[in-house]
């Protein structure tokens, strides 16, 4: 049976883990490979959720080991966590010749090289996003200031070494891959790079029939006269939560009976006071994986706006396969890796190119016809890109490949 390491500096506690990360791997034991996941957990996610989360892997015959997250003092604190990850693979290779190491993003690297290196095992770069840029991007490391700066070019120059010592390379888009072949300083083999979106779990996320749909409205006091929008996940740095409730706004007054739901954990802003949106029009709703379905079976249309940078080329959003599984129309707006070209493969939305009112009236007028779409059929079309089922067979091609090569 192969035996695959799978390093993460996600932890499988955290709702990213629980839902990008385990149910691929799920999928991939029971394929035949012998999975180990070497995570780094967050403390108080670890003590709360831990011994759920070892329930469902113990059932998966997955093997799991663990070291802590630590966040302080800003990058003093990331590398005491990668020799943290390098001391845990050194004790797994003592007990287990791994035949892949499989590392998702940036960090990992650092230590799953040692098992290609000291084992000839296979490496799979599972880059995810431009990380070093999103960092950029997003604000959270400013080039003007000198750490960040050679933290920022420290990163690239792995970014490259990775590419190059990488058997497989995973990422999230299309749009990631074709700006990656114009890397011409990388010496990689194109060949070797993947793309598999943030997949869904079409299994989970399900269209709901009418009596599911009414019960799930009459529970958040949605009458049949709303119009109901939502928005699922993350309200932090790469999301427009002020154009998304300027939007609403503007969708109230061609629908005033229409109803905003925000499914996220996050701290509520003052975007929607700013935006003039009424208390009563706006719901924020905090919920787990298996909680969000049976919310979302409220919505008539989602929405989904991300700040169009650079390294968002490489940004396949959750959200996107979530509610397309649910056979719900989406407005997204552009720029953001393949989400463009998702809504017009699947015929599944609305694009939002300019954030101006203009822009939101012609998108506002598409309305009607939004909610004429067929759910099934936006569900089946979706289905052939964002299924789960899809990206675990995706990964299992790779994994073959590499681990008969080891």
């Amino acid at each position: 049976m192969p035996s695959v390491l799978y390093i993460s500096y996600d932890g499988m506690t955290d709702p990213l883990g629980q839902s990008q990360v385990i149910p691929y791997l799920q999928g991939l034991a029971a394929h035949g490979y012998s999975i180990t996941i070497l995570s780094a957990e967050k403390k108080q996610a670890y003590q709360n959720h831990a011994s759920h989360i070892q329930a469902i892997l113990d059932d998966a015959g997955i093997a799991w080991k663990t070291v802590f997250y630590t966040k302080k003092p800003p990058v003093l604190s990331t590398i005491s966590d990668v020799f943290a990850l390098r001391r845990a693979v050194r004790q797994l290779m003592k007990t287990t010749q791994f035949h892949l190491v499989h590392c998702r993003s940036y960090i990992t690297p650092m230590a799953g090289l040692l098992v290609k290196r000291k084992q000839a095992a296979g490496l799979l770069f599972d880059m995810r996003g431009f990380w070093a840029d999103e960092r950029v991007d997003g604000g959270l490391w400013n080039l003007k200031n000198p750490v960040f700066n050679a933290v920022y070019r420290f990163f690239k120059q792995k970014e490259k070494h990775y590419l190059e010592m990488a058997d497989a390379t995973v990422a999230l888009t299309h749009a990631a891959k074709a700006e990656m072949y114009r890397w011409v300083k990388v010496r990689f083999n194109p060949e070797s790079i993947n793309v598999i979106p943030c997949c869904a779990d079409f299994a989970l996320f399900q269209i709901p029939d009418n009596r599911q749909r009414q019960l799930s409205r009459s529970a958040l006091g949605y009458t049949p006269e709303n119009l109901v929008f939502a928005y699922l996940g993350s309200l932090g740095t790469w999301y427009l939560i002020d154009e998304m409730m300027q939007f609403f706004a503007a969708v109230q007054q061609a629908y005033p009976q229409a109803k905003l739901l925000i499914i996220t954990r996050d701290t509520p802003g003052v975007q929607a006071e700013n935006a003039g949106i009424s208390p009563e029009n706006i719901q924020y709703m905090a919920a787990s994986r298996s909680e969000v379905p049976q919310l979302l079976s409220a919505v008539d249309i989602g929405i989904s706006f991300i700040k169009p940078s650079y390294s968002k080329k490489s940004s396949s959003p959750t959200k996107q396969g979530e509610m397309l599984a649910m056979g719900i129309p989406m407005i997204v707006n552009s720029g953001v890796g393949d989400v463009d070209e998702i809504v017009l493969q699947t015929q599944s939305g609305a694009i939002l190119y300019k954030m101006k009112p203009e822009a939101f009236n012609a998108v506002i007028n598409k309305i009607p016809a939004l909610l004429q779409l067929d759910r099934n059929e936006i569900r089946h079309a979706a289905a052939q890109i964002l299924d789960l089922k899809t990206g675990i067979e995706s990964y299992h091609k790779i994994y073959k490949q590499l681990c008969r090569e080891a």
